[in-house]
């Protein structure tokens, strides 16, 4: 089976000593969905990852003035290199202890395009980088750079949120994922560029991972659309006495939960609405939300929120 990961955050440290410590976890859910005989390719968040890093930077350039601000998109290149590093780290010493040190695993720096009138250029709501005073906030504005007040703690620049809508690499992904090779890409969404005449732009902003996994499991032609999260099944009415753990769900049903407002935006939206327009894109296709502890189990259908397009 042809097997497309979205990881979540909780797969991953908010520091490299964490981060090295919470992917041995998740090599052995990936590991044994591979043992299985399931072809996987992953794909991962870089919330606190991109943070950091372009905190580290931006500190760094106030600090001394022959270091350069460094660009958001080279961020995320950074953040998709360290990543991925620990992540092939992991998944090839999960396997060696399991008798496979010749399994072959590799990250792919992803470039993801974007289409530069998508409506999220004119609107950018993704906080990104280190708080600020007021001040040091309207001297940025005064450049053009976007900035808003964060929950009350400072303010801090914000980058758009646009829409996938192909994959630079994708015959690369695909001459890889053909040679049987665990391939982790698309990292954090992948880097965004725009198409300016024939040239590749890096622009600042920040795709959703769980889009850009969707985009990645249509152009494999996957069977499974994986969307790993903190929970075993999407839950209707959460939190509340009467909440439901779904199971099988139509899209129609889903539909329905959706216009609902059921699911929480920035949390759970995403990962549905990714799962849905995966089962949406052809006859067949089956996405399934799950905990990455459970991946293995869903798979065999014994757990997971499965959105089916029958």
């Amino acid at each position: 089976m042809k097997i497309v990961l979205a990881l979540g955050g909780n797969a991953l440290g908010n520091t490299p000593e964490e981060q090295k410590e919470a992917v041995k976890t998740t090599a052995k859910s990936i590991v044994d969905l591979i043992q299985s005989g399931n072809k996987v390719i992953i794909g991962h968040g870089n919330g606190p990852q991109v943070g950091m890093i372009n905190n580290a930077m931006d500190i760094a350039a106030k600090a001394e003035a022959k270091i350069p601000q460094m660009p958001f998109p080279e961020c995320g290149a950074m953040s998709q290199g360290y990543i991925g590093y620990h992540l092939q780290n992991a998944i090839k010493n999960e396997a060696a202890k399991r008798g496979r040190g010749d399994l072959p695993v590799i990250t792919v720096v992803t470039q993801t395009l974007v289409d530069e009138s998508d409506p999220a250029f004119k609107n950018p709501t993704k906080p990104v980088g280190a708080f600020m005073t007021k001040e040091e906030a309207d001297i940025l504005a005064s450049k053009g750079i976007a900035v808003k007040e964060d929950a009350g703690r400072g303010y801090r620049t914000v980058v758009p949120s646009p829409k996938p809508i192909d994959i630079v690499e994708k015959d690369s992904l695909l001459n890889i994922f053909n040679d049987r090779i665990v391939m982790i890409c698309g990292g954090g969404g992948g880097i965004p560029v725009v198409k300016r005449g024939d040239e590749l732009v890096g622009v600042p902003a920040v795709i959703d991972k769980d889009f850009t996994c969707e985009k990645i499991a249509e152009i494999l032609d996957a069977d499974v659309f994986l969307v790993l999260t903190a929970v075993d099944k999407v839950a209707i009415r959460f939190g509340k006495p009467d909440v439901k753990w779904l199971d099988t769900i139509s899209l129609e049903e889903v539909q329905k939960y959706i216009d609902d407002k059921e699911f929480a935006e920035g949390s759970m939206l995403p990962k549905v609405l990714a799962a849905v327009e995966f089962a949406k894109s052809k006859k067949g296709r089956k996405a399934i939300i799950t905990s990455l502890e459970k991946a293995d189990e869903a798979i065999a259908g014994k757990t997971g929120t499965v959105i089916v397009n029958e």
